[in-house]
């Protein structure tokens, strides 16, 4: 059997330097990675299942074919991780605490999705499903939404985002009142 087959279940994995070492194992059910180092780290072809990650760096991970099913990140640093190109079947990840500038989420089915007291700024959304998901207390400095569904998504608390109303689908979206700037700041007016 090789290293890279080994499965782990209910493990706990505490102050692993990964981007140093790589990670020994392909599948993770119900494992936890507390304060572990994954910046640089290939999780290529893995499947993490019912997993938390806690105060982790996973910036510029790689994550080809990597399923990730339910999964929780928090107080996590997760710049720059493609998670367009993550396996589709199934996934599903929160963001709590969280620092996911230049992310990618291009094309994923991310309804219902949770983000909460979230930097995700200059991150890419275009054409995704966020059907229903919240931006608790975000940050969404130059965020790309462009023909994304954010039906019934939850920006009340949310600042910094410019969203088109012409190019995305808001239908009965929440915005608070402070937040219409950035519904309109492609008509270049100004609002007083």
């Amino acid at each position: 059997m090789h290293v890279k087959d080994v499965s782990h279940t209910n493990r706990i994995f505490e102050k692993v330097a990964y981007s140093e070492t790589g990670l020994s194992g392909e599948e993770f059910e119900a494992c936890r990675f507390i304060n572990c180092n994954f910046s640089d780290s290939d999780l290529s072809n893995r499947r993490f299942t019912d997993c938390q990650f806690l105060d982790c760096n996973l910036s510029m991970a790689k994550v080809n074919h990597t399923a990730i099913r339910n999964v929780t990140f928090l107080n996590c640093k997760v710049v720059g991780v493609n998670f367009s190109n993550c396996l589709p079947l199934l996934f599903a990840v929160s963001f709590e605490k969280c620092c996911l500038d230049y992310s990618v989420f291009i094309k994923k089915r991310l309804k219902k999705m949770q983000f909460n007291d979230c930097a995700i700024r200059e991150a890419d959304f275009t054409e995704a499903d966020l059907t229903g998901a919240s931006f608790d207390n975000c940050d969404l400095l130059n965020t790309v939404f462009s023909r994304t569904n954010l039906s019934q998504a939850d920006f009340r608390t949310a600042r910094n985002y410019s969203i088109n109303l012409e190019k995305n689908t808001v239908r009965k979206s929440k915005f608070s009142f402070s937040g219409i700037a950035g519904l309109l700041s492609q008509y270049d007016i100004i609002i007083e």
